[in-house]
């Protein structure tokens, strides 16, 4: 493309050797960043280096935690440690795939699971240890497959839930502990002081990051990457690709950073003149729009697999991407290109060395990866989590109705419309149905891709609670759990239909959404939620042949997410006006969290 620059690296420390005072060993967990962000959030810093990393460049550490990961330690070439960092007198902290590790390597035996363990737990605490200061019996946040059977000669069990004898132990002696559950989530109650009790208590770290220098940091690292040249960015209206384009234009000033907005035809009602206005309200100076709908459409046609979905927008971005810039005269050497690509959308797509592929984004399918690989784009918020970006922004001065919107997904409603390669009847159990839809959905680490199971009643705190993860964690054929909210036909009576993107599906989902979000603001519930992704099933009869799926959640970073709860005659009114829609024949209600189910269906 003519186009010569650098990306800026992710603040991550060469794998020769850690630096840090805290080292996350790697094994392949999706949270595995979340655990070194969650670490530098306390004033220490943190780095995340390969799990076989050999003890002797570990020994500067002032501790080492072991991350989860979806893998067995009995599978041939499973992600392993140097076993001498164990007895190097360095503390070690286990987590999940990291506890049974430490097991299997110090003599205690790890249990093959069948199914596995996602979601809340409760979490006893059966002996005082160093983790348990300050800590009280309290909520947790599990998700596995494997679980430790008995430890290791020398430690003791120190926490159990009701289906975990081990949930926790420890060679106080020795400076190791393990943990099955996930401290580094919003879910595990205690999280944040058990991360504390075992970086200051155990390690004796010293507060040294300091996270409120990052803007000029990163503003002098684009000045120093854009040198002489020009910033071009593809923006969505977001808050991801507004605030890193807001900090270009910051670094640069107005007349060297550009924008366009590709109108893909998979946006919501409105948002394109919506994300027009921002963007002048917001300084900028070169700004248009391109419409591309036919474009997309055409290359989404007869395409059903949600990862086919995701690998043709994004390449259908990277030939509007070199249309525009051989049009625009973006071809000489001078521009370098800009995204707003944050931590979760590399660490889903397999960004950690060896994580599994949740989802393929769309900033990284093969065209984009080439492009990064070759040093072409710039994406100043890539070491950065959403929460964290919001407060950039905050401090950018970025408006709050852009910081405070719901995440949106890159690929639009391409990946809320779901579709379906064959037709098919509902299957009635004794505890409800079984939609063949399949959802995208994460457990154990692991991408899974499984049907739908439906309640055929409306949805209750209790079936969120406890209905919900009770039926995932005992049938394997399932990572999503949904209610009925309304229906013109009976249950039994819905079928799932033949279908694939089309433009009158796609002003379907449009409709549904609106009414959603329009409710959503009138009621306060808007501002109640992290996001509501609105999603439409190819699921109804003959004469109303879709289907609408709510999904509220909260969240803190998009790695895991709550269900929530509307209120009943919030819902009983959203439906009614959904179910007034001609083509919509059921309402129903997500009651899954994350993990198991991501917060997108696909």
């Amino acid at each position: 493309m003519g186009i010569q620059a650098e990306s800026i690296t992710r603040v991550q420390e060469p794998a020769e050797a850690s630096t840090s005072q805290i080292t996350v060993l790697d094994t392949g967990g999706q949270y595995t960043h979340l655990i070194a962000r969650k670490v530098r959030e306390l004033g220490v810093y943190a780095d995340v280096q390969p799990s076989d990393l050999p003890a002797e460049q570990l020994r500067s550490s002032k501790g080492i935690i072991i991350s989860g990961g979806p893998a067995s330690v009995y599978e041939p070439g499973c992600p392993d440690i140097d076993p001498i960092v164990l007895r190097a007198g360095v503390p070690v902290l286990g987590i999940c795939y990291g506890h049974q590790l430490l097991a299997h390597h110090l003599g205690g035996k790890v249990q093959k699971g069948e199914r596995g363990e996602y979601g809340l737990a409760h979490l006893t605490i059966t002996s005082d240890d160093a983790l348990w200061n300050g800590v009280r019996e309290s909520q947790i946040w599990m998700s596995h497959r494997d679980s430790v059977a008995a430890v290791p000669a020398g430690f003791r069990v120190t926490a159990s839930t009701s289906t975990s004898a081990i949930a926790a132990m420890s060679s106080p002696e020795r400076k190791l502990f393990g943990v099955q559950f996930h401290p580094e989530v919003v879910h595990t109650h205690a999280g944040k002081q058990i991360l504390e009790n075992f970086i200051f208590r155990v390690c004796g770290a010293t507060r040294d990051w300091d996270v409120s220098q990052r803007i000029p940091v990163i503003e002098e690292q684009i000045r120093s990457i854009a040198r002489n040249r020009n910033i071009f960015f593809f923006v969505s209206g977001g808050v991801d690709s507004t605030v890193a384009y807001t900090l270009c234009l910051r670094a640069l000033g107005p007349e060297r950073v550009y924008g366009i907005y590709v109108d893909t035809g998979l946006m919501r009602k409105g948002e394109t003149e919506l994300v027009s206005r921002a963007f002048h309200e917001l300084g900028a100076k070169h700004f248009l729009v391109d419409n591309a709908e036919e474009k997309f459409l055409a290359a989404l046609a007869g395409i059903e697999d949600p990862e086919e979905k995701r690998r043709a927008i994004g390449e259908q971005f990277v030939k509007v991407q070199e249309r525009i810039l051989a049009t625009q005269h973006f071809l000489d050497g001078h521009w370098i290109l800009g995204q707003g690509t944050i931590y979760p959308d590399t660490i889903e797509s397999g960004g950690t060395a060896k994580a599994d592929l949740i989802k393929t984004h769309h900033n990284r399918v093969a065209g984009i990866q080439a492009l990064v690989e070759s040093g072409k784009i710039i994406e100043p918020l890539a070491p950065f989590y959403k929460d964290e970006v919001r407060e950039i922004g905050r401090e950018l001065g970025v408006p709050d109705k852009i910081l405070a919107r719901h995440p949106f997904p890159g690929p639009g409603l391409g990946i809320r419309c779901l579709c379906a390669n064959a037709e098919g009847a509902l299957t009635e159990t004794s505890d409800g149905f079984l939609l063949p839809v399949r959802s995208v959905g994460v457990q154990g680490d692991c991408r899974s891709y499984r049907n739908v199971f439906a309640l055929p009643r409306k949805p209750t705190l209790e079936d969120i609670q406890a209905t919900a993860p009770a039926l995932i964690n005992s049938r394997f054929d399932v990572n999503r759990i949904v209610a009925i909210c309304g229906s013109k036909a009976p249950m039994a009576s819905l079928q799932v239909f033949e279908a694939s993107i089309t433009k009158d599906r796609l002003e379907a989902l449009r409709e549904a959404d609106a009414i959603v979000r329009d409710l959503s603001v009138e009621t306060g519930f808007e501002e109640q939620v992290w996001q509501f992704p609105v999603v439409l099933l190819p699921v109804g009869t003959e004469t109303a042949r879709e289907s609408v799926v709510l999904r509220p959640v909260n969240s803190v970073d998009g790695m895991t997410a709550d269900a929530v709860l509307m209120d009943g005659e919030i819902l009983d009114a959203l439906t009614a006006k959904l179910l007034n829609l001609p083509r919509i024949a059921a309402v129903f209600y997500d009651l899954t969290h994350k993990p198991p189910g991501t917060i997108e269906w696909e």
